[in-house]
């Protein structure tokens, strides 16, 4: 299901012909666009031009790395899975209000068709025309909406039922995201620790070197007497 939701996303955005790059881009890492190419069978600036009219929309995320022998920059892409449900999710909710709004249309105001022509014209138009059909100058008849309206809400029982299915989708996303935040804080709370307990070795081991030093011992130094030469006069 997923894979068919993220193949529309696509195709609403880029066309019909971008269809595939879905399947390429739905990866957990980011993949080289000289890739992409080879295996769409294109050009790599047909590539790009698909990848960046996906990019406008925000549902594709990419990074870029030198090739330190040629120099030029190459870049990774991968489509953000989350975004693109988002994107569809707002997409059918508006054909379902779409919908909603010809129903009742439908069922509150009147249409009048040349069966003839097959044209189809509002009571306002109707009146203007004076009920004859412009074309073949037949008298327009009552048109019958229930059928339409039936369709249309067939039509729009699939709509609801798709969006139920995208939030299915989401939910399973979302969860799995989820456990990918997790497990980065628990990578990273390890790390954390790794460094504290290296910080605390480290300190550990300074003081054991500084407790293993001998403590020089305090010898007090016994006073200089000073000695008084006596100077003996000589006798004149």
């Amino acid at each position: 299901m997923l894979k068919e939701f993220l193949e529309e996303v696509v195709t609403i955005v880029a066309g019909k012909q971008a269809e595939p790059i879905a399947n390429l881009l739905d990866n957990k890492k980011h993949v080289n666009e000289f890739i992409i190419a080879k295996k769409l069978d294109l050009t790599i600036n047909q590539t790009r031009n698909i990848l960046y009219k996906i990019s406008d929309y925000g549902l594709v995320s990419s990074i870029r790395k030198k090739d330190k022998k040629k120099g030029w920059y190459t870049y990774f892409w991968k489509i953000e899975t989350l975004k693109a449900l988002e994107f569809l999710k707002i997409y059918v909710g508006k054909r379902i209000e779409q919908i909603e709004n010809q129903i009742n249309s439908r069922e509150t105001k009147t249409f009048y068709i040349c069966e003839k022509c097959n044209l189809e014209f509002n009571e306002e138009n109707a009146m203007q025309q004076e009920f004859v059909c412009p074309e073949c100058g037949e008298v327009l008849s009552l048109k019958d909406n229930s059928k339409l309206v039936k369709e249309f809400r067939r039509n729009l029982e699939k709509l609801k039922q798709k969006v139920d299915e995208i939030n299915n989708e989401l939910a399973k996303e979302n969860e799995l995201a989820e456990k990918e935040r997790d497990k980065e804080r628990k990578k990273e709370k390890k790390e954390l620790d790794k460094k504290k307990a290296e910080k605390r070795a480290a300190a550990k081991k300074v003081a054991v070197k500084k407790s293993a030093k001998p403590k020089k011992s305090k010898v007090k130094k016994k006073p200089v007497k000073k000695t008084v030469k006596k100077i003996s006069k000589r006798k004149k």
